[in-house]
């Protein structure tokens, strides 16, 4: 199998991670809006209590089976590319969200799924006919890249008004997982870089309670929706600053960047959409049957 090959195998397990972390987080949200409130600012707690719930653990080890399949995804394909996929995770947690109905879906979650969806497609054309590829970052420079990451997560999560407060804390989230993304292709290139087993664990422990507390402060499309799309913006973008990854040329150099552009403007409308929600967020709860 050569390289162009390896990246679309790559491309098509993180689409599927994306299905199965989507649904996953559907289930975690059924859960947690139930539970005592939960805070990465007592990770042993909040980590018992979600232990104990039977649903939320289902949502859980399906997102683990998810996170194989990302892994497999980013030994295969360059970062930038898995993460724009993975993306499109969001317009399935947009269907979960509504028990299949779009329409009940506000005008700017559905412009966020638009444009989520969008990127994907001109990514796909992007790629016709190339061989994606992308270089080993420099320690140093990948050692700032995740205590940047560490630091912008904290910031979200305790600085800003709490009438955004699912909002934030999915951003929050979602920097937390991006750092553990990035760890995660640092440990697939092999040798010394299995050190970076232990940022990812760390990023991915506290991630996950951040989610959990996000659930519980708004809808699922807000909360995990913003944190799937800053998850995947971030290493999008630390895929050509950090891991040097090469750009295609002519029309499909356009239509990359389209793509990438269309997934941060999909960002950008959940967070709009998040402040301008009635009494702070929109509360459209993933049914319990999902």
């Amino acid at each position: 199998m050569g390289p162009s090959a390896h990246a679309w195998l790559g491309l098509g397990l993180s689409f599927v991670s994306a299905l199965i972390v989507s649904w996953a987080y559907a289930r975690e949200h059924a859960a947690a809006v139930d539970l005592p409130a939960i805070s990465v600012g007592h990770p042993v707690r909040s980590a018992r209590l979600l232990a104990g719930d039977r649903r939320w653990m289902l949502g859980f080890a399906a997102e683990g089976a998810g996170w194989v399949i990302f892994m497999l995804a980013l030994r295969l394909a360059p970062l930038a590319l898995v993460q724009a996929v993975n993306a499109s995770g969001v317009a399935v947690l947009a269907f979960l969200s509504t028990g299949g109905r779009m329409r009940r879906l506000a005008r700017r979650e559905r412009l966020a799924v638009a444009s989520a969806v969008l990127g994907l497609v001109l990514l796909a054309l992007s790629l016709v006919g190339t061989t994606p590829s992308e270089h080993a970052p420099r320690p140093a420079a990948a050692a700032v890249w995740l205590a940047a990451s560490l630091v912008a997560a904290a910031t979200f999560a305790v600085r800003w008004p709490r009438i955004v407060r699912a909002s934030t804390l999915g951003a929050a989230a979602g920097l937390l997982f991006a750092g553990g993304d990035t760890s995660g292709k640092l440990v697939v290139l092999g040798n010394g870089w299995l050190l970076a087993a232990v940022p990812l664990v760390l990023f991915y422990s506290l991630g996950s309670i951040q989610l959990q507390s996000a659930f519980q402060h708004g809808n699922v499309l807000v909360a995990a929706g913003l944190a799937n799309l800053v998850t995947n913006a971030v290493p999008i973008v630390a895929g050509f600053v950090l891991f040097r990854q090469v750009l295609p040329h002519g029309l499909q150099l356009g239509a990359q960047v389209a793509a990438f552009a269309a997934i941060l403007t999909g960002a950008m409308l959940l967070g709009d959409r998040a402040r301008g929600a009635p009494g702070g967020e929109a509360v459209a709860a993933v049914p319990h049957s999902c």
